[in-house]
Order: structure tokens, then sequence, then C-alpha cells
């Protein structure tokens, strides 16, 4: 075998391979050979089959094999004695090939770059630490209280206030037009509880027991149906009843109904789900700000082939939020070609990252334990209630299917290795110092330019606890007035 480099730029490489006609010419007699002791032909002995009988029924199957053989061993061969590590599978491109000439062929590749992670001691960051104020479980509780509320008739008849539910009929048009979802009967409607599409529900306060209303609003635009998005709708609604509602003492018969023992036990737990999310989110910023100091340093090349790889997956999902209108304002006001030069430069960036925590991981021996992977399928699975066992067969006949489980496992413990090593302080904030700590590195983010990294999601102001309760699940989409559109 002969191999000629042929080009060499940057992490691009080619090379010439060269088998001799004399090398295929040996692998097909041996091959030949052992298939003789195998064939069965009638008037023949196992054994016996002259070899130019057993060239003329298979010599051309058994070319092909040996030329393939040939140019996986070769090429293979060729990496490994040059040390070379592929990005992506190499591309073999053949030449023209006759009987009994020599085998040439062209071996296109493009290298992973030599990356020495630096020491990551003098990267300097700050992780924030948040611990839940009683007033913000108190207000946790109250909501929680006011979801386990329970109606009922006025005493005497008036006007329905804020609070009150109203048991209502009603059917929406756009431009004379009826679209599914917006009409319904005995829907029971909380006043003041923003359900509906902005200015409805303040049009029917006032309204008593039997009264009918027309009541005008209009969608927001980027609303998840694009037939309604922008437009100005108009209800017929007839009230059918007036409901008050009755609130429920904050006692240990309302913790138990969320699965604790006490109200005390209860307050504990929305304490712990609130001191978890804010965990979260406070991790997901030192994260990002730690990714932001990584990238500094990824002064490597990177391989163009895993670029294009990452910025077509990118650009899947632009074109997909396009479609829907979900694009931000910023892009949304960018011509493609810019836009395609931003988001390039995202991949680059992700890519970039993504090879340095790997090889971080490499050279740090971390790996993901079997029982993380585990924990990562049960995860899975209880996101698709009523679907486990699909779920499962899904994972168990789709091995390929845990390797999306295990990079994000294997990224979170590299993540982990380097703050350990990382000098981190800790400042202590309050929720709203974590939120306008997270709005601020949204705002200088521009766009997500987040690299392997997710943008660092925002605490709700009102975090609701676990519980043992669901809430009634919501609509069907495009309902009526109901406020269910997805947020970009």
């Amino acid at each position: 075998m002969q191999v000629t480099e042929t080009l060499a730029e940057g992490l691009k490489r080619e090379y010439k391979v060269v088998i001799s006609a004399a090398d295929i010419a040996d692998k097909v007699d041996a091959r030949l050979e052992k298939l003789k002791g195998e064939v069965r032909l009638p008037g023949f002995r196992p054994g016996k089959v002259p070899t130019s009988l057993v060239k003329k029924r298979f010599g051309q199957a058994v070319l092909g094999e040996v030329l393939e053989s040939a140019v996986q061993d070769s090429s293979k061969q060729a990496m490994d004695e040059r040390g070379l590590r592929p990005a992506v599978q190499p591309n073999v491109e053949l030449g023209s090939y006759e009987d009994g000439k020599d085998l040439e062929y062209a071996l296109k590749l493009e290298l992973l770059p030599e990356i020495e992670p630096a020491g990551f001691e003098d990267i300097e960051l700050e992780r924030i630490t948040v611990q839940p104020s009683e007033t913000e479980v108190g207000e946790a509780l109250d909501r929680l209280a006011k979801q386990q509320r329970k109606t009922e008739p006025l005493a005497e008849a008036r006007p329905a206030a804020s609070g009150d539910v109203l048991v209502i009929d009603f059917k929406g048009t756009v431009d004379g037009e009826a679209f599914p979802g917006m009409e319904a009967e005995d829907h029971h409607l909380e006043l003041g509880s923003n359900s509906f599409v902005a200015g409805f529900e303040e049009q029917l306060v006032g309204k008593a027991k039997g009264d009918e209303a027309e009541v005008r609003v209009t969608f927001p635009e980027g609303y998840a149906n694009d037939k309604l998005s922008g437009k100005e709708a108009v209800f017929q609604v007839t009230v059918k009843d007036v409901l008050a509602t009755v609130a429920v003492p904050l006692d240990d018969e309302l913790a138990k109904s969320y699965g604790a023992e006490s109200l005390e036990q209860l307050k504990e737990r929305i304490k712990e789900s609130l001191a978890g999310e804010y965990a979260q989110a406070a991790r997901t910023l030192v994260k990002r700000k730690l990714l932001d100091a990584l990238v500094e340093r990824c002064d490597f090349d990177v391989p163009e082939s895993l670029v294009e790889m990452e910025f077509e997956g990118i650009w899947q999902r632009v074109e997909e939020d396009r479609k829907a209108g979900r694009l931000d304002d910023d892009d949304k006001e960018k011509d493609e070609e810019t836009l395609k030069a931003d988001y390039r430069a995202i991949a680059e960036r992700r890519v970039k990252l993504g090879l340095l925590l790997a090889e971080v991981g490499r050279r740090e021996e971390i790996e993901v334990s079997q029982e993380e992977l585990q924990q990562a399928v049960l995860a899975e699975v209880r996101r698709y209630p009523g679907q486990e066992q699909a779920v499962f067969e899904h994972f168990q006949k789709n091995p390929g299917a845990l390797v999306h489980l295990r990079g994000p496992i294997l990224e979170e413990k590299v993540v982990d290795h380097i703050l350990d090593k990382a000098k981190v302080t800790e400042k202590a904030l309050d929720a709203e110092g974590l939120r306008a700590a997270l709005e601020a590195e949204d705002a200088s983010a521009e766009g997500g330019e987040a690299g392997a990294e997710e943008k660092p999601a925002k605490p709700k102001k009102k975090a609701a606890p676990k519980k043992a309760k669901a809430k009634p699940a919501a609509k069907a989409e495009g309902e009526a007035a109901a406020e269910g559109e997805e947020k970009a």
C-alpha cells in the first residue's frame, strides 16, 4: 500500500492511496481458496471443486468483497499509522478500476483539532445563592389554598365582581367566521384569573345572572393560531349563573390535600421547592458565565463539517420558528444572510465548547455510570404518563438513543469538574436580585449565543411548589378566548 498526502490545509487532509494489483490478486486467491473448501457444487466432492470453476462462479463477487475490505482496512491503517483522529466519517472517492490493475482511491477527511486545556484555577466566577423568604413561602401557600377554593351560589343576587366565577355560554367570530374552539357551554370562568384574552373578563364584571353581553377583544400578535393573530373577535356571551368563591383555611386539612401530614410540613416542602428552583437558575447562570470564560480559551480551529452539521440543526429550528411566527423581534428585522451569519457563529461557538468539554472529559476520565444513565431513562419515562412501556422499549430497541441522554449528563459532570477547580465565590441575593442577574445575562446574550448550554431560565416570581394534585388540563389549542398561546 502506498499513501501519498495530497492536501494539508488547516484540519483538512487528503491522501492518494494505491493498493497494488498483486496485493489484490493475492487476497482474491486466498479468498477463493477458502471458498473452495466451503462451496457445494453438483458432481464434486467437498473440497474438490476446481479452483477455475470456483473463480468462474464466484470471482466477481469475491473481487467486490476484497476491494471493499481493502479500502476499509487500508484507510484505517493509513489513519492509524499517522495518528489521525477524524472529526466525522472520512470520505472515500474511488477512481475507475480494471481487473488486474492497481486500486487507487482518494481518502478525504477533516481532523479533530489538537486541544490543550489550560489550567482552570485562574477562572474567577460568582455563584448566587438565594434562600426563600417567609413572604414567598406564604404567597405560594396562598396560591395553593386558592387552587382548592370551592364555589357556591350567591346568598343574594348581585352583579359579578372580580373573584366571582361565572357560568357562561359563549360563541365567537372573527370577521364573521367562527373558528374551532371559539364556543363553549357552561364554561366556568373566574373573573380576574386572566385565563382568557386580555379584556375579555373585564367586560363581564358587573354582569348578573341572565345577562347577555357582546364582548370584543383583540388576539395578541404571535397568537398560536395564525388566523387569529392580531385579529379582533366578537363574542356573544350569556351569563347563566354567578357563583361566589369560598376561601379554604390555611390548616392541616389543606396540607393533607397536597400530600403533606401538616401545614408546617407543607411549608417546608414549599421552601425546598423554591430553593431548588433558585439553585437551578443560579447554576445555569454560573455555568453560562463559565462557558463564556472557556470559549475565550478556545484558540483552536474547528472542523467545518461539525460546524455545518450544528448550523443545519439550528437553522432548521429557526425556519420552523419563522413559519410559526415565533422569531425573536431582533431576528425578525434581519435579512436571511445576516441571520444565517449570526446563527453560524452560534454553531461555531457550540462546536468549540463541545470539543473542549469532550477533551477535558477524556483526559480526566470522566464517565457516565450505568446508574446515572438509568436515572436519565426513568426521568424520560416520567415525562410521558401512560406511555411508560413504549418509552422503555424505545431505549431498549434503540441503543443509539441513549447517546442523547448520555451527552448532557457528561457535560454537566465536566462542568462540575471545572467549577471545582475554578475560583468560585458565593453572593447571597434575594429572588428579585437573582431575576435581575438573569435578565442582565439575557440582555448580553444577543439572542441566545449560549453555546453548549441553554439560556438561563428565570425563576417565576410566584413559583408553584410541587403538589399532589394536578391543575385541570388546559383546553384544546386555539380555544375561544383562552390565552394559551405558546411564547417563543
